[in-house]
């Protein structure tokens, strides 16, 4: 979900961080209209067992032939308005956070080792570090937005009239009104555990995006996009498990007056166990494949189109 400031060591070059917010609302818009049906298919696999789909292909075909193409669009509306937010918010502390700890942690004038340098670069860690705060600090607002989204996803009926939700806005108003704030934010701890992986997505990043400007002829748009994709690539290999969990929790019943069955994840930990329970290690892997496929191009277009927008923005 995300791109980053001129790949190196940009928080010094930059004095304006309203440009990673702008320039984050670009790079949500772009990132759903490539990515959203690779979602939807890993939010439907996440989220039921091998008897309903017995893969990707099954899942997709299945979608298809009974929703239409509009089906891998369902839950859509959320992430359009969300994750404009969402990157903007994402992308604009992260350019902050890098600059917080340029000046005040890895290159400070005090610091004991070396003399203040406002040319430094951020080292990966610092980088890693940024985006773990960055991926805290969005969660509260991507958690709502992802909690909505998959439950709209995992509404098979192809006749609006027989799905529990008409809407996005439907939904929170009935979540919201059966469980109040607590229902809508329903899996913010999940949200959070899972997007302090964001320090594996902006350290690679940084390693990445330096490897090739050292050792190779890349243009800077190419560096982006082959240093955006395989980052995310990193990010979800290493988080994928705990964001099966997060989509169990989203989707599960939450029962009361809402009427939608009764809930079996009280905790993280339940959710955790009765995914190991119902597949073994397998399970915290159910629907990697189009979230591996989506990974690459949603990501690298979104990290170009980020990049070229902070470079376009003014000072």
């Amino acid at each position: 979900m995300s791109p980053a400031p001129e790949p190196s060591p940009p928080p010094a070059k930059t004095n304006k961080p309203y440009k990673g917010f702008v320039a984050g609302v670009f790079s949500g818009i772009a990132k759903l209209t490539v990515g959203h049906p690779f979602d939807t298919l890993k939010v439907r696999l996440q989220t039921t067992t091998a008897a309903r789909f017995a893969g990707p292909l099954a899942c997709l075909t299945q979608t298809l032939r009974h929703e239409g193409v509009l089906g891998l669009y369902k839950g859509a509306s959320p992430p359009l308005v969300g994750w404009m937010f969402m990157d903007s918010i994402m992308l604009g502390s992260l350019t902050l956070y890098r600059r917080l700890a340029q000046d005040h942690v890895f290159n400070r004038a005090s610091h004991p080792h070396h003399d203040h340098d406002p040319a430094r670069p951020l080292p990966a860690h610092g980088h890693g570090l940024a985006g773990m705060l960055a991926g805290a600090t969005v969660s509260f607002v991507a958690a709502p937005v992802e909690h909505v989204k998959a439950r709209l996803q995992i509404q098979y009926a192809a006749d609006k009239s027989a799905r529990r939700y008409r809407g996005p806005v439907d939904c929170v108003r009935r979540i919201y009104g059966a469980h109040g704030v607590r229902g809508v934010y329903r899996g913010l701890q999940a949200t959070l555990l899972f997007r302090g992986f964001f320090f594996f997505w902006w350290a690679s990043y940084d390693l990445l995006s330096r490897w090739m400007r050292e050792r190779t002829s890349l243009s800077t748009p190419a560096i982006n996009f082959w240093a955006g994709g395989l980052s995310a690539q990193v990010f979800w290999l290493t988080s994928y498990p705990s964001d099966v969990v997060k989509q169990r929790i989203m989707t599960d019943p939450l029962g009361g007056s809402l009427g939608d069955g009764v809930r079996r994840f009280p905790r993280w930990r339940d959710a955790a166990t009765a995914v190991y329970k119902e597949s073994g290690v397998r399970g915290y892997w159910r629907g990697f494949l189009p979230c591996f496929l989506r990974a690459f191009p949603a990501n690298a277009v979104a990290l170009v189109v980020f990049e070229a927008a902070m470079r376009a923005l003014p000072e």
